[in-house]
């Protein structure tokens, strides 16, 4: 999958401060999945059954850093492992949306994630490159 010509669409910004659009399952599929928000059969089983969508879903909320309880402790262990494994904090993430509007986050994830070589996007989960996989 290449990086698109134009912006990232904003939906494919999940609750937790995620960007689906680097997301493995995204990358690397012929029918990507159509991110967090969307019910794409393509998504993988933790996704169908997240936890933190359903939850902003009752309290009918957009993204966790619309919650007074911003990070709660399931976006702080959540945000513990993506730290961990993928050197990326998710709270971060929400928290530069918060003062810089998506937009701008989206646009900042297009230049980090978009690969030298080929223009194709790299997954945050293993840093690889959809087109060409290489690793940057």
């Amino acid at each position: 999958m290449k990086m698109p010509e134009g912006p990232i669409r904003p939906e494919l910004f999940a609750p937790c401060g995620m960007n689906c659009m680097v997301c493995y399952k995204h990358c690397f599929h012929k029918h990507p999945c159509g991110g967090c928000r969307s019910d794409s059969a393509g998504k993988p089983e933790h996704c169908r059954k997240c936890a933190i969508r359903d939850c902003l879903r009752e309290r009918e909320q957009s993204h966790c850093f619309e919650c007074p309880e911003f990070p709660c402790k399931r976006i702080q262990n959540l945000d513990v492992r993506y730290r961990r494994r993928y050197q990326t904090s998710l709270v971060e993430n929400s928290r530069y949306v918060q003062q810089h509007g998506l937009t701008a986050f989206m646009a900042r994830q297009k230049r980090a994630c978009t690969c030298p070589r080929c223009g194709g996007v790299i997954s945050l989960h293993d840093r690889m490159c959809s087109e060409c996989r290489s690793e940057p």
